[in-house]
């Protein structure tokens, strides 16, 4: 295995061997018991249980679209003029269903290439939600509440639509930064350059899906281990109080989405293991805003657009977000 194989396995490791040594310190000197830790540990393993799977499906058609999807066939499939290219672009994560992550080089180029930067940012929103994998996931934590599936797609392709369409009326010249390399390097974007021949796409793949697979791995740790601290550490009346005022929950699990920098395909488990304390609108705020905007989708957007760009697009998102989730908890959820 190369080097640059072994980053994203060293880097998902480092958390998991610090965690275990520091908890071997304080289960030592604390005399913390296991039956103390057994609720942590049920909760955790529990949503890595069931997020596994999905995360697995997602890098996998991330990996096959990197590989046998080249970036001139996405451009030639959106139209030129700016509002039925954010319409289309809303909807193309039915059909390219990259994450967030591997989405802001690709539209970086296609912007490159012609395609409108509206269109692209439509797409940065909605393609880590609106798409069957993440559905799917959806419909499976929420089992007795099929409905937020539903919702959880409608709210995103609204808000990455009316998003594209405030970035297409406000912005002003190329949002690119110059000259910047992207953060992930080019992958190839002319069928003349992908690999020739069937086993080499097929290595290329399962090499892609690997290096996705460990770099989103340890955000879904650090996410599951989060949600489990929470739900297990903080007292049942504090939750109760957050969950209790509609603007406090809602603003809430949005900073939490931001800040857990989930994988789309994973979140619906975590946030399904808050359905106790928080309403469904709450929860569909945090299923829609954190795969649109998170700690690092806002770092890599930031190292390929100009500020106002990404930030008009982020404020954008929240306040849509944060209004749509409450109408449709009114009109749907309640």
């Amino acid at each position: 295995m190369s080097p640059q194989r072994l980053v994203p396995l060293l880097t998902a490791a480092a958390p998991i061997g610090a965690a275990a040594a520091a908890f071997a310190i304080i289960h030592r000197d604390a005399g913390i018991s296991g039956a103390d830790i057994q609720p942590f540990k049920t909760v955790f393993i529990g949503i890595i249980l069931e997020a596994l799977p999905f995360v697995l499906l997602g890098v996998l058609f991330s990996a096959i679209l990197q590989v046998f999807v080249p970036d001139e066939l996405i451009r030639r499939l959106m139209p030129s003029r700016p509002l039925p290219a954010i319409l289309i672009a809303g909807l193309a994560g039915i059909l390219f269903p990259l994450c967030e992550c591997g989405m802001i080089p690709v539209v970086r180029r296609l912007i490159r290439k012609g395609m409108p930067a509206s269109a692209g940012i439509a797409y940065i929103l909605a393609g880590p939600v609106v798409n069957p994998v993440v559905f799917y996931s959806t419909y499976s934590a929420f089992g007795n509440a099929p409905a937020m599936a539903f919702a959880r797609t409608g709210l995103a392709f609204a808000v990455a639509v009316l998003t594209g369409v405030i970035v297409w009326k406000s912005m002003r010249g190329n949002p690119l930064k110059a000259d910047l390399a992207s953060m992930y390097g080019s992958a190839p974007t002319r069928r003349d350059e992908l690999p020739a021949s069937a086993g080499s796409r097929l290595i290329s793949t399962m090499a892609h899906a690997s290096d996705e697979f460990f770099d989103m791995g340890k955000y879904l740790i650090f996410g599951a281990a989060l949600a489990a601290l929470f739900q297990t550490a903080v007292s049942r009346p504090m939750l109760e109080e957050l969950g209790g005022s509609q603007l406090y929950s809602h603003l809430f699990l949005m900073g939490l989405a931001f800040l857990l920098s989930l994988c789309s395909t994973s979140d619906a488990f975590v946030a399904a293991s808050f359905g106790g304390s928080f309403e469904h609108g709450a929860l569909l705020a945090f299923l829609v805003f954190g795969p649109m905007i998170d700690l690092k989708s806002l770092m890599m957007l930031l190292a390929s657009f100009r500020a106002r760009f990404v930030l008009t697009a982020a404020a954008s998102a929240a306040l849509l977000v944060l209004a749509g989730s409450w109408i449709v908890e009114a009109l749907f959820l309640s």
